[in-house]
Formats: C-alpha cells, structure tokens, sequence
C-alpha cells in the first residue's frame, strides 16, 4: 500500500522551469528533468484515501493512487500498465492537461495537492525510453470498417480504441499532417511533435490507416465515406473561434489565435523559414486570457515581440481557492503560465471598444475598464484609453464545428449550442454516424476529448458486433464538478 505519511514527509514540489532567458531562445519544452528521487517522494504523498475523488475531477477515470503507489515504489512497468488502462496518451495529457484531478485530490482540502499530472507524465516518459510501450495489434479481425474525420485527441483515441478491437480504422484529417490541434494549434515549447510521432507509429502499427490532406466533403463526399465503411466517428473539433464584432475589425493585422499559431509549429518543422505571421519587432496584444492567449504570448516573445500586452474582460482571480467554488471542484484562481513568466503584461476587467489603425493597418486598440452590474459588463466612463497593437490575436475560446460541405451531406442535427447533436450512445440521427470530442461536447478539455473517444469507440463497437468490451468512462451528458 502506499506510504501511510507520505504526506506530513514532505511538500509539493514540482520541476524547475529552464531559465527565462534561455527557454525564450528556443521552442524546446520549458521543464528541466525531474530527478527519480524527488518524482518517487512526491507520489510517496498520495494518501491512498478511502474515496480518491481524484477520480471524479478526471473524466478518464484514471487509477491514480494504484500508479502513484506503483511509482513510490520503482515498479515502473505496473505503473504505465494501470496508467494505459484508463488512457490512451498520457503524455499529452500530462503535458497540456489543467490538471482537474489535482484540484479534486483530498490532500488539497487543506494542503497542497499530490503532483499527479507530473508523476502522469514521468510514468510514460520512462515507459517510452525502457520500451515498454508497443503496439497492441487485435488478435482477430472483425472485417467490419470504421472511419474516423478528425485526427486530435478525441478521433485518435476513438481509432486506437476501435482498431484493437478488431475494426479496420482509417483517419481522415484535412492537414497535412495527423495530429489536429495537438499538431498545430499547440506551441513546440509546451508539447515537443515527437510525442505525437511516436505514437502515430504505434497506432500504425497496430493498423491504424492515416489519409491527410483529404477534406471530407470536398475531397471525398460524406455520401461515399458512408458507403464504403460500416461506421464513421466524427472527431472534426471546435474551430470556430469567437469574434470580436467593434469597429476596426477589418484592419490588417487582426486575426484568430488559429490563423496564428499553426505557421510558427510549421516552422519548426522546417516548412517555413519564418512564420507569415510573425510578431519580430511589433507591439502584440492578445484578447483572452485562458490557455490559448498564454500561448500566442509565449510565441510571440520568441518571435522577439517589442512588447506583449494580455487583456481578459474578468477581474483577476483571487490567489486562493474562492468560498463560492469549494473542493472538490476546479476554481478560477490566479494562475501563472510558463509563458507569463517570460514576458508580457497582463491587464485584467477590461473590454475592447474598438481598433484604430493607418493605412488599413491596425495601429493601437481602445480598451476601457469594466464592471459586472446586473449581469452584464459594463464600461466605467473616463477609463478609455488607446494602447499601441501592431499586431492582435483573438483568444477568446470557441463556439463550434465550423459549417462544412459534409454537415448538408449527411444531414446530421445541431443542438441549440450549435454542436452536433447525438443520443446517448453518441449517435447522431444518422444511423452509423457517432461523434466524439469538441464536436458534440464544446470546447473542452483534452482529457475529455480522449475519454470520448474511448467512450464513442465502444458505442461503435456494440452497434457493429451487437456488443462490446471496451471501456466507457463517460456519457455523452456527463460534465465537469462544479457548485
């Protein structure tokens, strides 16, 4: 069992982060080595609790004191074994996860929480270096097909999953290269591409077909994909980024994180010597301040921005975990990201009237300060300003699947969010059409979006064989802790 008082021996502690102005000079991941001695004494603080609601904040159902203790004790091979149990790529997860498992951990009542999500990603990482991970190929085919549109987390998961049972899986992705937004919509400098590769070529191995560059609907009717395969998975994502509708908008200069933050990942695999986008020398302001915003900033610091402004319409959250959003849920607190730890201003309560610009190109942005009053923001009078932006980028979040040539083909239902609708088998009202992912859910988590590929694989696998053994951690319905 685990360390009984592991956790009155010793505190939190994480990884040191590479110096500023080191990491700022590549786009390698920001974290130094975490030594075997310090990753084993921070599992060794796992309480083993009676109810490790852990396991509530984490929609993949992962068993984390079982490979927290497996890790306290050096038993490397057990813990990936538990730790792939439940999902499929720990190592993203480990990397770009929040990480709602922590903030759900008993510990974290009334200390710092256990350190999952970094012994998550040591147990894999070591996995890979001792060889542990290999392919799983099935050991009798189905002769039944499946197609998969959408090759992120969620559509990898789902063909993973599907293609160890048995079912000849193919994937569609319309870049050119697998991955989705773990490919191009994440900076090298927090999730490195091999991570991706590798595992690519586990899921080949195991039979798994990749077709890039192929855009369902233009380049293949959703009509004729229907027809040669038994099933398909929609995985396509939310790509809809959230506009911002103020005068000015159509200056150049304006664009969505998502127009911005795929070339400098081309870059760094070499299909461009600089990004068409680049913030060298510019005055950047990121609109946002989730996750994504972090990212544009961090990017545009070593593209050597002359200076990097972050705004978020909410009021800075407070330090600690607020009355109003109790354990064991995940709270808006103050959080600082590698990339604000780099550079960068970050202005918070604050809303865009609109953008200025000369010659058809943006210049500066106006911004006031802003209250919450009857349910709305509202702008304090005498807080405008003009800020210098030569360059801006909208981080705003996502609102849906984008309206593409197969949604007519085949005629699926959107919910009233504008999400594909589906039953509770993940289903849409065509028969054979499942969706898993962003796609169904919204914007959401990457743990979520591989426990719905799970979850959808096993839908798949009862309506083409009458029945299933593969693991369903959640319903379509299901939702993450909150009050």
């Amino acid at each position: 069992m685990a360390d009984p008082r592991g956790f009155l021996k010793a505190g939190r502690e994480l990884p040191e982060r590479r110096p500023v102005d080191v990491r700022i000079s590549d786009w390698r991941e920001v974290y130094d080595e975490f030594s075997q001695e310090k990753l084993q004494t921070q599992a060794a603080r796992c309480m083993d609790c009676g109810i490790p609601f852990c396991h509530n904040g984490c929609p993949l159902g992962n068993l984390i004191p079982e490979w927290n203790d497996m890790t306290r004790r050096g038993d490397w091979r057990a813990a990936i074994e538990r730790l792939h149990a439940t999902n499929n790529f720990p190592e993203f997860t480990g990397r770009l996860c929040p990480a709602p498992c922590e903030t759900a951990c008993v510990l974290g009542i009334n200390a710092d929480p256990v350190t999952i999500k970094q012994v998550e990603v040591s147990i894999i990482d070591r996995a890979w270096e001792s060889g542990f991970v290999s392919p799983q190929p099935p050991e009798r085919l189905t002769e039944k097909t499946v197609a998969v549109v959408g090759s992120g987390p969620a559509g990898l998961a789902a063909a993973q999953q599907l293609a160890r049972a048995g079912h000849a899986v193919a994937v569609y992705e319309r870049a050119d290269r697998i991955g989705g937004l773990l490919r191009y919509g994440i900076p090298e400098f927090k999730m490195e591409k091999r991570h991706i590769d590798r595992r690519l070529d586990q899921l080949r191995a195991e039979g798994v077909k990749f077709r890039s560059g192929v855009e369902v609907g233009v380049d293949i009717t959703a009509s004729d994909l229907r027809r040669r395969y038994d099933a398909v998975v929609i995985a396509v994502g939310s790509t809809v980024g959230r506009d911002l509708d103020v005068p000015g908008r159509d200056l150049t200069g304006i664009h969505q994180a998502m127009e911005y933050l795929p070339p400098a990942n081309r870059v760094q695999l070499g299909d461009f010597d600089n990004s068409p986008i680049h913030a060298g020398g510019k005055h950047v302001v990121v609109i946002g301040g989730g996750d994504t915003g972090a990212d544009c900033l961090g990017t545009a610091t070593r593209q050597g921005a002359a200076s990097v402004t972050q705004l978020e319409i909410l009021p800075r959250p407070t330090d600690e975990r607020p009355p109003t959003q109790p354990w064991p849920t995940y709270p808006a607190v103050y959080r600082v990201s590698s990339a604000h730890e780099e550079n960068g201003d970050r202005v918070f309560a604050v809303s865009t009237t609109r953008f200025v610009g000369e010659g058809g190109r943006v210049t500066g942005l106006e911004l006031t300060d802003v209250e919450f009053v009857a349910g709305r923001f509202s702008p304090i009078p005498g807080s405008e300003r003009v800020i210098p932006a030569d360059l801006v980028t909208l981080a705003m979040g996502f609102t849906g699947p984008e309206s593409n040539p197969w949604t007519s083909q085949l005629r699926v239902e959107l919910d009233e969010r504008g999400n594909i609708a589906r039953d509770a088998n993940y289903m849409t009202n065509v028969p054979g059409v499942f969706v898993a992912g962003d796609a169904g859910r919204g914007q959401s988590l990457i743990v979520w979006a591989i426990a719905e590929g799970r979850s959808a694989a096993a839908a798949v696998d009862a309506y083409l064989t009458g029945g299933t053994e593969l693991p369903s951690p959640i319903p379509p319905t299901a939702r993450p802790l909150t009050v």
